[in-house]
C-alpha cells in the first residue's frame, strides 16, 4: 500500500481580479481572500480574454477589473473583456480609483455589473457579490398585454377544463382557441373570458399566445390564502383586449407545488370576475384534478382514435368511478377525427365509443399545417385562418356553450 497521501482536488475558481497590477490593490486582495478564501485568481489585462476560452473560467460567477488613473489607455481593452465576460455568463464589478466619471459611465454601460470605489468601503465588497447573486427582476409585460379588465367579484361563471388524454391529441390548442371562441362570440355584448393554464410544468398557452410567462403568477400560486380580486386580475395577461391568461410560471415547477385548496381558490376567483374560464390541463392526474372536476360545468377530454387512446380512456373512466367522481361531466372529443365521407372512420369512432360504453360526441376535424403554423405564430385559429375546418369546429362548439348559458341564465332569472 503506497503511503503517499491523497490529496484533495483544488477547489475551482470562482473569482477572479484583473488588473495591471495587483499589489496596487492590497484592500482589494484582503477582501477577495476574506470573501473568497483560496477560490479566486489574478490575471493581467492581456491574459484575461484567453483566460475566459479555458476550461477553468467555466466555474467563474465575477470578475473584478481593478482600474486607476493610469489605466485610461486601456480602456478599449477593459471593454472588450467586459463584452467577453457578459457573453460567458461572467459578472463585472469595476472598482476604481480616481477614474473620471466619463470613463465609468461609458464602461457600465457596456456591460459592467458593479462599481466600487477605491479603497474599498468596509464589506462594500461582499455587499455587490451578494447583488450578483440575486436574480435579475421580471420586465414588465408590454402595455398592450397589461390586463386592465377590473375585478367584479359578482359572477358565476361556467368552467371549461380541457384534458388530453393521450399526448398530442390537442388539448391546449382546443383550450386556447375555445377560450379565444367564446371572448369573441358576441360581439355587441362580449362575455368575459380567462385562459388558466395549470399545466405548470410545459404549459404552452402563453406560447400559443404569444404572452410572456410571468413570475407574479407563481408568486400567486405560492400564496393562494392572500389572494384577492384585486391580486388575480393583476397576475393575468391580456390578448388583444379581450381574452384574459394565467400564464403557467416561467420556471418548471412540480406539479404539487399547488394544493386542492390552492386550485379551488383559483377556479373561485376567476368564476366570480369571469362568465368563462377555461383550464388547460396537464396531460398527469394529480391530486387537485379531482377539485378541477368537481367545480367543472363540463370537462372536456380529448383522444384520437388508436389504441393508447382508448386505454388511457378506459383508465381514466374507471379511476374516477372508483373514487365516486362525476365522470357524467366529462364529455369526449376525437382529435383528427374522420372526414364527412370516412365511412370507415366513423364506424371506428362508433366502435371505439361503444367499447368503452361512453359518449363521443365530438369530433375535431384536421386542421392541417395551418394549425402548426398559427400556434407557431402565437395566433388562434380565428385570426389566423379562420376558415381552417377545425376553427370552424370549435366555433360551433363554443357557440352552442355560450346558448346553454344564456338559456340558463334567462331561466334562472
Amino acid at each position: 500500500m503506497s503511503s503517499a497521501m491523497l490529496q484533495p482536488e483544488p477547489q475551482p475558481l470562482v473569482a477572479c481580479t484583473i488588473s495591471r497590477d495587483v499589489q496596487n490593490f492590497d484592500l482589494l486582495i484582503e477582501d477577495m481572500e476574506t470573501a473568497l478564501g483560496e477560490c479566486w485568481g489574478d490575471l493581467g489585462f492581456s491574459e484575461a480574454l484567453a483566460f475566459f476560452e479555458q476550461p477553468d473560467a467555466e466555474a467563474l460567477e465575477f470578475v473584478a477589473i481593478a482600474l486607476d488613473e493610469d489605466d485610461q489607455e486601456n480602456i478599449q481593452e477593459v471593454m472588450d473583456i467586459i463584452l467577453s465576460a457578459t457573453s460567458k455568463g461572467i459578472k463585472t464589478i469595476l472598482v476604481a480609483e480616481e477614474l473620471s466619471t466619463a470613463t465609468l459611465h461609458q464602461l457600465l454601460r457596456n456591460g459592467a455589473n458593479e462599481f466600487i470605489p477605491y479603497p474599498l468601503p468596509e464589506g462594500e465588497l461582499v455587499a455587490a457579490v451578494e447583488r450578483l447573486k440575486r436574480p435579475e427582476p421580471e420586465a414588465p409585460a408590454p402595455e398592450k398585454m397589461r390586463n386592465t379588465l377590473k375585478a367584479t367579484g359578482d359572477r358565476e361563471g361556467a368552467i371549461f377544463p380541457v384534458h388530453g388524454i393521450s399526448g398530442g391529441t390537442g388539448a391546449s390548442t382546443m383550450a386556447v382557441n375555445l377560450a379565444w371562441e367564446l371572448a369573441n362570440i358576441d360581439k355587441k355584448n362580449p362575455p368575459r373570458v380567462c385562459l388558466i393554464d395549470f399545466d405548470l410544468q410545459f404549459g404552452a398557452a402563453s406560447t400559443y399566445l404569444e404572452l410572456p410567462r410571468r413570475d407574479a403568477v407563481l408568486e400567486m400560486l405560492q400564496d393562494t390564502e392572500s389572494i384577492d380580486s384585486e391580486s388575480f386580475m393583476a397576475a393575468l395577461l391580456t390578448y388583444h383586449d379581450r381574452l384574459h391568461v394565467l400564464t403557467a410560471p416561467s420556471d418548471m415547477v412540480p406539479l404539487d407545488l399547488i394544493s386542492p385548496e390552492d386550485v379551488e381558490r383559483v377556479l373561485k376567483m376567476a368564476a366570480a370576475n369571469f362568465d368563462y374560464v377555461v383550464v388547460d390541463m396537464p396531460a398527469a392526474l394529480v391530486q387537485w384534478t379531482e377539485a378541477v372536476l368537481n367545480h367543472a360545468h363540463v370537462y372536456f377530454c380529448t383522444l384520437e382514435v388508436d389504441m393508447r387512446s382508448a386505454q388511457n380512456a378506459a383508465r381514466w373512466k374507471k379511476a374516477l368511478q372508483s373514487e365516486d367522481l362525476p365522470f357524467e361531466k366529462c364529455r369526449f372529443a376525437v382529435n383528427r377525427g374522420p372526414k364527412m365521407m370516412d365511412v370507415t372512420g366513423k364506424a371506428r369512432v362508433g366502435k371505439m365509443a361503444e367499447s368503452l360504453n361512453i359518449s363521443i360526441d365530438i369530433q375535431l376535424p384536421d386542421g392541417g399545417k395551418q394549425v402548426a403554423q398559427a400556434c407557431d405564430h402565437g395566433v388562434p385559429l380565428g385570426g389566423a385562418a379562420p376558415k381552417n375546418p377545425l376553427r370552424k369546429e370549435i366555433l360551433k362548439l363554443a357557440t352552442s356553450l355560450h346558448e346553454i348559458n344564456q338559456s340558463d341564465t334567462a331561466n334562472a332569472a
